[in-house]
């Protein structure tokens, strides 16, 4: 048996349907004698771009272990339902059994957010919540958050903010 990872997306209207969908398809992986590594429903994201005229999908991840009739069953189920909007279906060489990026960070954060109610503050990050209001359109990931470390003064008019990724120069008298 081949071991595979499939992304399943759904219509953000069917995402009540989801459990019942992955039952199924536990069910028929499970039968024809395969095992499921990992699973992971990522819940409701938003789409790099629009696909069947929605914006936001549902998202599933499974690492699964099966044969091929088992896998050409699951791609007829895909298929055929109204629900699935786009797969992925991905032959890996080794079963995945680790936690996803995605997982582990939603870990991380719902860990924070159980605390005993002491300040979200990490790492010496400063949220600037008036920012945050005035970009409303933005998304969270966008939200200005700045490093206190990677602000740095050189002269009077220039004011350099630095990140991991790169640096970015703000000239304070642009026009």
């Amino acid at each position: 048996m081949r071991h595979y990872e499939i992304v399943i997306l759904v219509h953000p209207d069917q995402s009540e349907h989801v459990p019942a969908m992955i039952d199924r398809y536990r069910n028929l992986v499970e039968g024809s004698g395969g095992a499921i590594h990992r699973l992971e429903d990522w819940g409701r994201r938003q789409l790099a771009y629009m696909i069947a005229k929605v914006y936001k999908a549902h998202y599933v991840l499974m690492n699964i272990e099966c044969d091929g009739e088992a896998l050409s069953e699951l791609n007829r189920m895909f298929k055929f339902s109204d629900a699935v909007i786009r797969t992925l279906v991905i032959r890996k060489d080794n079963a995945v059994m680790a936690a996803s990026p995605l997982a582990k960070s939603r870990e991380e954060e719902h860990s924070n957010s159980t605390s005993d109610g002491e300040s979200q503050v990490q790492a010496g990050n400063i949220s600037d919540n008036k920012s945050n209001e005035s970009n409303a359109g933005a998304s969270a990931d966008t939200a200005n958050s700045i490093n206190s470390e990677d602000v740095k003064s050189s002269d009077g008019d220039t004011t350099v903010v630095g990140d991991d990724a790169s640096e970015k120069v703000v000239d304070e008298e642009a026009p």
